[in-house]
């Protein structure tokens, strides 16, 4: 007599139950706070929250069965991320209210202390490369995506703006400066901020040779309490260099002037890893979506973008988000942005 096994069926309780697992454990809900603005390799979850690389796999083993976390490759790493909630789907609502509660915690002081090592890790690991590269500067851009690709994209989108006669302009790292002289053509007043010392030298050169009189550099991280505003901030190829791009996008926006424009330059998401050795590049570019969603968590308003594709593969989004009118405070919405 042949006997059937009954077939297993997936009930949707099981995914419930498997959310509910997920966030049963403090470390979990931790890890889950520390990827609301960020994301991370397992080695570097693993120096954050002081445990072996083993027990962190587990847990993000559990958080990933959940759909609590996604996963992206970036090169040879695997770097994770907190996952969207799907409200229409079962657990969704669950899922939202989860990362909802686990917001409002605030993570130890010895973890966000890890946090910010790790950041310093991956920015000394840029300013490193930077150095050593900044006497062959434009040859490392023109591996990938040099300034003349993307110029004259960068320029029509800017020029639609229309800013005043007296607007003010701030461009952040600006590389050997060749953005500068655009920028002093059309302001009253550019500055200029990149921490890096061997990078400012050489814009300061371009200001000298361009005899640009309205434009000012000044040694400075603009992810640090910069004393500076702007009606239009440029970001050109910088963010896949910073160690926490969200974050960035975040500060940044601070420096934006109410009714100012924050321009954004920067590779489409890409695969070629080897641009992470030979450029230096901490993020293998971003998806649209990521940008406009920090933007939006940033409480900046997504406005016209362009694309740009090379011929090496590569595809470039010139992206304009603006600071609206009367927002003095530069508030955020509730949205929590995620790498």
């Amino acid at each position: 007599m042949n006997l059937r096994v009954p077939a297993i069926r997936h009930d949707e309780s099981d995914d419930l139950a498997a959310l509910c697992k997920a966030g049963g454990d403090p470390l979990r809900l931790n890890v889950l706070r520390a990827l609301a603005n960020d994301s991370f390799g397992v080695l570097e979850l693993a120096q954050i929250f002081a445990i072996g690389q083993s027990g962190m796999s587990h847990h993000l083993k559990v958080l990933s069965q959940a759909e609590l976390v996604a996963t992206r490759r970036e090169g040879n790493a695997i770097f994770y991320r907190r996952a969207l909630p799907h409200i229409g789907l079962p657990g969704g609502r669950l899922h939202a209210a989860l990362l909802d509660e686990a917001d409002d915690l605030t993570l130890p002081t010895d973890v966000q202390a890890r946090i910010g090592a790790v950041h310093g890790q991956r920015a000394a690991a840029s300013q490193d490369f930077f150095s050593r590269v900044a006497d062959k500067f434009r040859a490392q851009q023109d591996l990938i995506a040099g300034l003349p690709q993307y110029r004259e994209s960068l320029l029509s989108l800017m020029d639609k703006l229309s800013f005043s006669s007296d607007a003010t302009a701030l461009e952040v790292g600006p590389g050997d400066g060749g953005f500068l002289p655009e920028l002093a053509r059309r302001f009253r007043q550019v500055t200029a901020l990149d921490n890096s010392p061997a990078m400012l030298e050489l814009a300061r050169h371009l200001c000298e040779r361009e005899a640009l009189g309205n434009v000012e550099l000044h040694l400075a991280d603009a992810l640090s309490d910069v004393d500076v505003r702007a009606d239009c901030v440029v970001l050109n190829m910088v963010l896949h260099h910073l160690a926490a791009p969200a974050e960035a996008l975040k500060q940044l926006a601070h420096l934006v002037q109410p009714g100012g424009s924050l321009l954004v330059t920067e590779l489409c998401s890409h695969n070629q890893s080897w641009a992470k050795e030979a450029c230096g590049d901490l993020w293998l570019g971003f998806e649209q979506d990521d940008l406009a969603r920090w933007a939006i968590a940033a409480g900046l308003v997504p406005g016209e973008s362009l694309y740009v594709g090379l011929r090496n593969g590569f595809q470039i989004q010139v992206r304009h988000f603006q600071r609206p009118t009367g927002d003095t405070h530069n508030r955020y919405n509730s949205g929590n942005p995620s790498r």
